[in-house]
């Protein structure tokens, strides 16, 4: 009976510091929410705004000369995945990696700690990745792109649908995807096609920002909701180990009264 009244107090122990734990990372978790939100509203308005601007161009004539246009298939695809530095995210890096599975074979850029360490990349942090970081990626690539090096550049991110919601989504980038015709009185000077080259690299740049920043929002509100349901469940645990304590500290003390009125009957 003794050992099983310490187990149970260990026990308690136990999960009374994981709570603590949790507790922690949650609030560290909310402070980030709003700035991060922030962040991700910016990136989107900016994203529409590069997103507008290449639709425009895509859809010119002039345009089709571009070979960033160009459609060579998927059979040489190049991945940037876009996981959390940190664990505890509840299914946020999870999901990325199980979309992945759909992409065997190709070429990985890894952006977050989580998604480095899995596909044994040089460590890129997700949470502190700037515009600048942004601009070298995409220079790189779109000059990878031209040169021939692969066929087709995409991005696997997570979507942020609402606080309860965040689901994993691929983007393409290279070649670039025309959009729907819309009529428009923009004069392009020199020409479209040369401004088109020209601001590639910053579509690529700004789309790129735009999914980190979101991914980033998604990873600190889903760690949060993780770390609320994770605090519900070990105070629930507390609670029925208390029980289950009292319970026992109850049924010893009974044994050792009987024992003890046994033994001066005697």
């Amino acid at each position: 009976m003794g050992q099983n009244i310490k187990a149970l107090r260990n026990r308690i122990k136990s999960v009374d510091s994981t709570l603590h734990l949790t507790k922690a990372m949650g609030l560290v978790a909310s402070s980030k929410i709003k700035r991060a939100n922030e962040a991700m509203l910016k990136g989107r308005s900016y994203k529409e705004a590069l997103q507008k601007t290449i639709n425009l161009l895509s859809n010119s004539t002039e345009c089709q000369k571009s070979p960033y246009l160009q459609d060579r298939g998927d059979k040489r695809t190049r991945i940037i995945v876009i996981a959390g530095d940190r664990g505890m995210a509840g299914g946020y890096n999870a999901n990325i990696f199980r979309l992945m599975r759909n992409y065997e074979g190709a070429e990985v850029i890894a952006l977050g700690k989580r998604a480095c360490d899995r596909y044994s990349k040089p460590f890129k942090s997700s949470e502190h990745f700037t515009s600048i970081d942004a601009y070298n990626i995409a220079l790189s690539q779109c000059g990878d792109f031209l040169k021939g090096n692969f066929d087709k550049l995409l991005v696997v991110s997570t979507e942020y649908v609402s606080v309860m919601s965040q689901e994993p989504m691929v983007t393409q980038l290279l070649p670039i995807q025309k959009g729907e015709k819309v009529k428009s009185n923009t004069i392009f000077e020199p020409d479209e096609l040369s401004i088109l080259n020209l601001v590639v690299v910053e579509y690529v740049a700004g789309v790129l920002t735009a999914l980190v920043r979101e991914s980033f929002a998604c990873e600190v509100t889903a760690r949060r909701s993780a770390m609320d349901s994770a605090g519900k469940n070990a105070t629930e645990m507390i609670e029925e180990l208390q029980l289950s304590y009292n319970r026992a500290r109850q049924s010893a003390i009974t044994q050792e009264i009987t024992e003890i009125v046994a033994g001066s009957g005697n």
